[in-house]
């Protein structure tokens, strides 16, 4: 396995901005050549990233058969498009190391406010300032397809106003313009890839509107999309089992579980290419 940790700086990173890289080995023995890779977004109201959804999430990737890295993006007092940049510039890093790491598809994930990073990436990254202020082409920064775990997305009505005013700082939170950029359902065009999104109808925090919106925009857009809400179950359930409880309690939801496999049939059937499989002659 390449287990490595990348600086990831760009204007404005805080000095802890990594990439961390979880590359499986590709034996002769074992058939598979080229696997997806899913670039993870932490959650933490972009206050910070949280560890509850960072190496146990990028661990079950690990166990499904993907290649997995954890992005520990700049958060406040870091500002809007810092952690953009950063994202972008780990999908650029993955898919140049791509032959050499045999990633086939690559993915993104975030959750919560990290939901709102892997969108942002999603819907923006086609912009001309991305590949002017990072030097690769925007083609380098584009997700192969988008899975969002109880995503912030909306700044109006039903925002986790939290994530908004760290992610644009004490001025631009307030302004409307800004607000309606950040507002992710207002962003979704034809270019945008397909998405799983999971989340729960009890979210105190960060309100399942926010998914609602998200989809009726791909609808309108005609991106395809696999949508699952679970009628219980607080925020930032992760994993939503003992493995990713938090020290206060109430992140075990069984009813939640299911979301893991549900995402794992969704890549097999729409990323995995299993004509891509390596075959020799058995030697006896």
């Amino acid at each position: 396995m390449i287990n490595e940790t990348i600086d990831i700086k760009v204007e404005g990173s805080l000095p802890y901005a990594k990439l961390v890289t979880y590359i499986q080995s590709s034996p002769e023995e074992i058939a598979i050549n080229k696997r997806p890779l899913v670039l993870i977004c932490p959650g933490g109201g972009y206050a910070y990233t949280s560890n509850r959804e960072a190496e146990p999430i990028a661990l079950k990737y690990l166990a499904m058969g993907y290649h997995a890295a954890i992005l520990y993006y700049s958060c406040a007092p870091a500002q809007y498009p810092t952690a953009l940049m950063e994202a972008c510039k780990s999908m650029s890093i993955i898919k140049e190391h791509a032959d050499e790491w045999n990633v086939g598809k690559v993915l993104i994930t975030g959750f919560s406010a990290g939901g709102h990073l892997a969108a942002c990436v999603s819907v923006f990254w086609q912009e001309e300032f991305l590949s002017k202020a990072l030097g690769k082409d925007n083609e380098l920064f584009r997700p192969d397809g988008s899975i969002l775990c109880y995503p912030v997305i909306t700044s109006g009505e039903f925002a986790h106003r939290g994530s908004f005013d760290n992610l644009l700082g004490p001025d631009r939170c307030k302004d409307p313009k800004w607000l309606t950029k950040m507002s992710l359902e207002n962003q979704v065009t034809e270019k945008m890839p397909k998405c799983f999104i999971w989340h729960t109808y009890t979210d105190g925090a960060v309100p399942i509107e926010n998914s609602l919106f998200f989809i009726s925009a791909l609808r309108k857009n005609g991106i395809n999309c696999e949508f699952h809400m679970f009628s219980e179950g607080a925020h930032g359930l992760a994993l939503a089992n003992r493995l990713t409880q938090s020290v206060y309690g109430g992140e075990i939801v069984d009813s939640c579980t299911p979301w893991v496999d549900l995402v794992h049939t969704w890549i097999e059937n729409n990323f995995v290419d299993t004509s891509d499989l390596k075959h020799k002659e058995r030697p006896w």
